[in-house]
């Protein structure tokens, strides 16, 4: 590409509890990019919202923009930022508006929850996409069509999301390698002290095995063989028998490193997913409760308010749901 080559844009649509992190982080890759010493200007950005207001973060910082929603020119980018409470800040213009400028063509990026944003716009159906790993267990329950990658950021086509936070620079790093190269997204990086970008297949979460306090193989293959079970939970002796050892071995195993018994771990990973889809999605109770491999309600119910001091229609209740179904 030329240095007269005009500069290419982007708008970044904010919708109420979007992560500043996120944000800021594909933000800056872009605006620390005409600061390159060529003095060339590769990007130009302007900040959306529904009404144009200035839009609250979930953390409370509030961000002005340059106007309400309008028509996006043709080659630019629309990049959608949200956060906590997405389904309930994507209103009917708001869908209608990605569609109509879905149209067009041009590339459609997300930020953490802004995948679903997507989703309820009918743009991502059988695309491969991330989101935050929070959120990612809500949205492949809602919406089975949709190709969950666990991933920091992910692009099919033109479309590119990622997990928000500070996988947000992964991604636009990736964009300035693909729009100018490598030499300017280096630049870019090293002007963030972000000596070592990531590649999308990275994962989100720190592994298993990185974590300091789990070191034994058997412990670990115990514990992903829960996680690969939740739904149809397994008894301590079939995991113990499935990582060849006794119940009574294993249950020694949790013990030393983790201070909690197989049992007692299990429930917990259980529960956390019972906890992110009453949240997350508008399932009932009973739904959940299957979906977290409850066979009795009275159980899931007692253990829910054991473990989080609520029941847990309540939570569903008075939690902030973030799938809220607006298409």
């Amino acid at each position: 590409m030329t240095d007269t080559a005009p500069a290419k844009e982007y708008a970044f649509l904010l919708l109420p509890g979007f992560s500043t992190l996120g944000f800021s982080c594909a933000l800056d890759a872009l605006s620390l990019a005409n600061h390159h010493p060529s003095r060339r200007e590769f990007y130009r950005w302007r900040l959306l919202s529904e009404h144009g207001h200035p839009v609250e973060a979930y953390n409370g910082v509030k961000i002005a923009v340059d106007s309400a929603l309008a028509p996006l020119n043709r080659n630019e980018t629309l990049i959608v930022c949200a956060g906590e409470n997405a389904g309930q800040s994507s209103s009917k213009t708001i869908l209608s508006w990605l569609r109509r400028e879905a149209r067009r063509g041009g590339d459609i990026g997300a930020l953490s929850s802004g995948t679903y944003i997507l989703a309820l716009a009918g743009l991502i159906g059988g695309k491969r996409v991330t989101t935050h790993w929070e959120y990612k267990t809500a949205l492949a329950e809602m919406l089975p069509d949709v190709i969950m990658e666990d991933a920091i950021f992910s692009v099919d086509g033109r479309i590119f999301t990622s997990a928000g936070g500070a996988a947000s620079m992964d991604m636009m790093l990736d964009r300035l390698r693909a729009d100018y190269g490598s030499d300017l997204a280096t630049w870019v990086a090293d002007q963030m002290i972000y000596t070592a970008p990531r590649a999308p297949s990275n994962t989100q979460r720190m592994s298993l095995q990185s974590r300091p306090e789990v070191r034994n193989p058997k412990l670990l293959l115990a514990m992903q063989v829960m996680e690969n079970n939740i739904e149809d939970p397994l008894t301590p002796d079939e995991i113990a028998s499935v990582v060849a050892l006794s119940t009574r071995q294993l249950e020694r195993l949790f013990a030393k490193y983790l201070s909690i018994s197989p049992k007692r771990y299990y429930l917990r990973i259980r529960l956390e997913k019972g906890r992110n889809l009453l949240r997350q999605t508008d399932l009932s109770v009973t739904d959940v409760c299957v979906a977290c491999g409850f066979k009795s309600l009275s159980h899931f119910s007692k253990s829910y308010r054991a473990t989080y001091g609520i029941p847990p229609g309540l939570e569903a209740t008075d939690g902030k749901v973030l799938w809220s179904d607006r298409a």
